[in-house]
């Protein structure tokens, strides 16, 4: 007799198409590579547990995902409101007042609770110093937006519900200003550009977002892009959000042939551009210690006060692994010229 899977509202959903093109693969590795923060062990006690299923039967672990196959599984997680713990944690907040603050947020830092993350985050820091922060439409307190965990840079948080209304207008009006910092690899041709589609989950792996040509597959997006300093074979670049839409810098980048140095989603933790040389590659790996995430940091932001109207502008200074792994590339880029002169 076969099992029949039990779905309910205690567990995270997840339900994958395979390629038409996938080699078999066992499904547990299959859903490691499409679930955020998903650990083996965890995908073990799904498949214990009966919650995983392909073509609407319960599989074992060691079952092979074939073309075609469709695939969900549930993975328990505690009920959201009791991941919304207060803890205390050291802010850098830049400004504050009674209906709002920017906060610098360190890589690493992930914003809100969810899968995998369910303690240290920086709403549980937030809840910590205020009891009570307004919920945006996710139940998320206090967040008008969020950046990736291993982005570092400027947040700005609700304290009221009208801040909280007016601020999250301003976003998606896009009369906000979101500009970042971006060491990407390869000598960027044009000195601006934008990148402008339609991003969406990559049908291949759902955990990176790609470029597609319709609205069909994905929401619109718009970056804005100018180089800031060149260093060879990688460049600095400033961009500019006109949507904030997930990994929307890190995506776009990689779209236009200029992946994040050290993304290592994206790709961009190993020699895109450059030599194998043995003295090229160490040089490279150093520099991938001195940064260990996307060099991406949210630099400047701008919005207008909710309450007085005023026009507010705040910009935070590079970190010092993004700032260490500049000083690498511009002195190797000094010596290159150099040598060559």
């Amino acid at each position: 007799m076969e099992q029949e899977p039990v779905f309910d509202d205690l567990h995270e959903h997840y339900a994958f198409t395979a390629d038409a093109g996938q080699e078999p693969l066992r499904v547990d590795k299959f859903l490691m590579n499409r679930i955020e923060n998903a650990t083996r062990n965890k995908i073990q006690q799904a498949a214990t547990a009966g919650s995983i299923v392909v073509n609407n039967k319960v599989v074992k672990s060691n079952y092979r995902v074939k073309g075609g196959d469709m695939v969900r599984v549930l993975l328990a997680y505690p009920p959201y409101e009791n991941l919304l713990v207060p803890e205390d944690m050291t802010l850098d907040i830049v400004y504050e007042d009674d209906a709002l603050l920017v906060v610098n947020k360190p890589a690493g830092l992930v914003v809100h609770p969810g899968h995998g993350n369910y303690s240290g985050t920086l709403i549980n820091g937030l809840l910590h110093h205020f009891t009570q922060l307004p919920k945006n439409s996710n139940d998320r307190p206090g967040l008008v937006h969020r950046i990736d965990k291993d982005t570092s840079g400027l947040l700005v948080v609700a304290k009221t519900e009208n801040a909280m209304a007016d601020l999250a207008q301003q976003f998606h009006d896009k009369s906000s200003d979101r500009q970042y910092l971006a060491l990407v690899w390869g000598d960027v041709t044009d000195a601006k550009g934008t990148v402008d589609g339609y991003l969406g989950r990559d049908p291949k792996n759902r955990l990176l977002m790609t470029v597609f040509p319709d609205l069909d597959q994905g929401k619109h997006a718009v970056t804005h892009y100018e180089v800031v300093e060149r260093f060879g074979y990688v460049t600095l670049v400033r961009c500019v959000l006109e949507t904030g839409r997930t990994h929307q810098i890190r995506a776009h980048m990689k779209h236009i042939g200029h992946t994040l140095f050290n993304d290592a989603r994206y790709g961009g933790d190993k020699i895109l551009k450059g030599t194998s040389f043995t003295k090229y590659k160490q040089f490279v790996d150093n520099c991938l210690k001195q940064i260990p995430r996307q060099a991406l940091h949210a630099q400047t932001l701008g919005f207008t006060h909710p309450e007085s109207g005023e026009k507010m502008a705040f910009s935070c200074p590079l970190p010092k692994d993004f700032e260490g792994v500049l000083t690498k590339w511009r002195n190797y880029a000094q010596h290159q010229q150099l040598g060559n002169s």
